[in-house]
């Protein structure tokens, strides 16, 4: 009987024993799992760093510009000795110290700004604008195409060119299409859009987007509503004001910088000539200004065979008569367009396949009323600002 007590009793030792190494295991494997835990959250309580550049090294340390523009003079860590002016690093919030170099890529990305294309706009899709194409086509097309005519004769092109009429005349059409007559890349930017928020974005956005076009020469840059970069300059401003001009100087710089007879032109665009700077319109830089005007009673004609072209109209429809009354209320472009879509939906509603005269006419009045109410809700918003 006691024989049997002591092997249970040793049996009994060795599960314990085994247990106990296995529980071990168990320990250290959730001891590291805390440890683990432990650092990611201590890591994650950790500030971020600050991104800055670094501007011009002094004896005792560093002169670095923060992401808001703003100068400051600081130390880099001792293990940071690589440094040089120009560079990207990683700042401690608090006191700015200098804890890290990284590579960044101080390019802007343009292409967030701007609209790159082959376009396929053609001068046949454009009415009531022959004299302007013909004079976009010397000073923009020619010159791409065949400058040894220029180098023969020994004259230069102008450098930019200058598009200024009311909306929807066809600026930005005309642009596209003597791109693609050319053959170039049509690199097109909103001015508005080359104002940015940070001191000297601006100018360095400017020069990426001429940097691009000369990587894909032959080009056209084309900037759309140039009033909000180059209007007359103030002598006293705000900062964003002053960080326009900064802008602004830049372009001035790039225009100056490009030759004549160059692969690449500059075609701009604007409804408010009166307000621009004369620095960018005298000569050696958008010194070829064309008018572009409202279509006159031929050029209606043309534009409306343009985009009735494809819709079936009945026979009923007069388009000297049509004409005769877009003339009258001096439509653009763009609006003579929008009546014909309008025309176009009045027949689908009715589950008619054809546009009728009725549906023109309908739409004309329409867009009349629209055009009304938008004048006078801008003379209503007028007053506000005195």
């Amino acid at each position: 009987m006691g024989d049997v007590n002591k092997e249970d009793l040793e049996k009994v030792m060795y599960d314990y024993t085994v247990n106990t190494a296995e529980l071990e295991e168990e320990n250290q494997l959730l001891r590291q799992t805390i440890k683990q835990l432990r650092s990611e959250v201590e890591r994650y309580r950790v500030p971020p760093l600050m991104v800055c550049e670094l501007c011009e090294q002094s004896s005792e340390g560093w002169i670095i510009k923060i992401p808001n523009g703003n100068k400051f003079f600081t130390l880099a860590a001792p293990e940071c000795t690589d440094l040089v002016s120009g560079d990207t690093v990683l700042c401690e919030q608090k006191n700015l110290t200098i804890l890290k170099k990284i590579n960044a890529d101080k390019k802007f990305n343009v292409e967030q700004f701007t609209i790159i294309t082959k376009p396929s706009i053609t001068f046949a899709d454009i009415g009531g604008l022959s004299e302007q194409i013909t004079e976009i086509q010397e000073v923009v097309e020619l010159p791409l195409k065949k400058p040894e005519l220029f180098n023969k004769l020994g004259i230069q092109p102008p450098k930019g060119v200058l598009l200024y009429g009311e909306p929807g005349t066809g600026k930005t059409l005309l642009a596209k299409a003597v791109a693609n007559a050319s053959d170039a890349t049509f690199i097109e930017v909103v001015g508005s859009e080359l104002v940015q928020k940070f001191i000297g974005e601006g100018a360095k956005q400017i020069k990426e987007i001429f940097q691009l076009a000369r990587e894909r020469a032959p080009a056209i840059v084309f900037i759309d509503e140039i009033d909000a970069l180059a209007s007359k300059r103030i002598e006293i401003g705000t900062s964003g004001e002053r960080e326009v001009q900064r802008t602004f100087m830049q372009l001035l710089a790039e225009l100056d910088g490009f030759k004549p007879l160059g692969n690449i032109k500059i075609i701009a665009a604007t409804n408010r000539k009166d307000i621009l700077d004369p620095a960018i319109v005298r000569p050696g830089r958008f010194d070829r200004l064309i008018h572009i005007p409202k279509p006159d009673i031929n050029g209606i004609k043309t534009i409306f065979g343009i985009h009735t072209a494809s819709m079936s109209l009945d026979k009923d429809v007069d388009v000297a008569v049509l004409a005769e009354r877009i003339s009258k209320e001096k439509f653009s472009g763009a609006s003579i367009r929008n009546v014909c879509t309008e025309a176009g939906y009045l027949a689908i509603r009715e589950d008619r396949v054809t546009v009728s005269q009725q549906d023109f006419e309908t739409a004309i009045t329409k867009i009349i009323k629209s055009q009304q109410e938008s004048e006078e809700d801008a003379a209503d918003f007028l007053p506000m600002f005195g």
